[in-house]
């Protein structure tokens, strides 16, 4: 079987909105697999949004501890996401998964990856995936020049579709969550 291709997830925090968004996407080798994918979710009755890119079974078992360390530390969005990247780091069983986080609250946006990493990105923009780095460079641009005129969910919704312009691994079968 041939490895599963990332996805491109955007995170933006922008005039007290924050907006999360994924494509669809899942493929096998050079062949799409699933066009529709969910790699959005709410988490803590919709106080903090998730996305994930990489294997979807790893970052749904990550999903799951994390919801767990929310649980345990009182849905400390940020002590939880600590506490799963040093877990996840050194737990033999996690530290094989391949897959990475993006987790926001109203305040704050946080990359978790496996090497124990996390992440408080620039601008307040965050991006995993084959497509980031094309994605986090539309979002920063639009946030710049056009940022008085648009929502994060504005941007992260045109960072994705710029993206899925590019990068073969996106589509433009978007969802996009809010909070705020």
């Amino acid at each position: 079987m041939s490895k599963i291709r990332s996805t491109t997830v955007c995170a933006v925090v922008h005039k007290g909105q924050v907006a999360i968004g994924a494509d669809g996407q899942a493929t096998m080798g050079n062949t799409v697999a699933k066009s529709n994918v969910k790699k959005i979710r709410k988490l803590q009755d919709g106080k903090i949004v998730t996305g994930f890119a990489g294997s979807t079974a790893d970052a749904f078992n990550l999903l799951e501890k994390f919801d767990e360390k929310l649980n345990a530390f009182g849905g400390n969005m940020k002590r939880s996401a600590i506490e799963l990247a040093k877990e996840w780091r050194t737990d033999r069983y996690l530290r094989k998964l391949e897959a990475m986080m993006i987790v926001a609250d109203k305040d704050e946006v946080l990359i978790i990856s496996g090497t124990g990493d996390v992440l408080e990105p620039d601008n307040q923009i965050a991006t995993i995936g084959s497509g980031s780095m094309y994605a986090q460079s539309a979002a920063t641009a639009l946030k710049k020049h056009a940022g008085d005129k648009l929502s994060a969910e504005d941007i992260v919704r045109e960072s994705l579709h710029i993206a899925a312009d590019i990068c073969i691994y996106t589509n433009h079968n978007l969802v996009v969550e809010t909070i705020g």
